[in-house]
């Protein structure tokens, strides 16, 4: 996916900023997106449930949408760190460090995400 440069909304104190639609995405697995500078992977399990989380894993600076995912758990393709997709904790090493999770919604077809501000 490309980067994003606008189509951002604001809901409560939340801004959502719309990331590509539902077709764009692999029917299981995932994405990388660029959303105003910061990677992202946006994520849809065999349930069809989208999230999003950071795209780098925590222990090796890789992308994790390379990784495989195994139901809600993605696994990083270079050490073989896996985190739950719904909150971004680590299930064992090598990773310790948990990655952000980031609110995702579906409107019409299309995915939105309110990128987490970072620690």
């Amino acid at each position: 996916m490309s980067e994003v440069t606008g189509a951002a909304t604001r809901s409560s104190s939340a801004v959502f900023t719309r990331v590509c639609s539902l077709d764009e995405l692999p029917t299981v697995g995932a994405a990388a997106a660029d959303i105003h500078g910061r990677t992202v992977a946006i994520v849809r399990t065999e349930d069809g449930d989208v999230h999003a989380v950071d795209d780098i894993c925590s222990h090796a600076n890789v992308s994790l949408s390379e990784g495989e995912l195994d139901g809600c758990t993605l696994e990083c393709w270079l050490h073989g760190s896996r985190f739950d997709i719904r909150t971004g904790t680590p299930s064992g090493p090598p990773a310790t460090v948990p990655i952000a999770v980031h609110t995702v919604k579906i409107e019409n077809g299309d995915v939105f995400v309110a990128v987490a501000e970072e620690n």
